[in-house]
């Protein structure tokens, strides 16, 4: 049961991130030109890497 509870976590936060992260675009794209990078990327490969590992312990 405890698994199931943070899979489901592990997918609305991934979602979260990438609807955050479609959002904050325009921003990251004037930070890009004015020479600031934001680092979406990585957050977004963090919580993607710990959604896999859920999804692989949850089968």
């Amino acid at each position: 049961m405890k698994s199931r509870v943070y899979y489901a976590t592990m997918f609305a936060l991934y979602q979260l991130c990438i609807a955050v992260g479609i959002a904050v675009m325009p921003l990251a794209i004037a930070a890009r030109q004015a020479g600031v990078t934001l680092p979406v990327h990585r957050v977004l490969a963090n919580v993607g890497e710990a959604y896999e590992d859920a999804r692989t312990t949850m089968n």
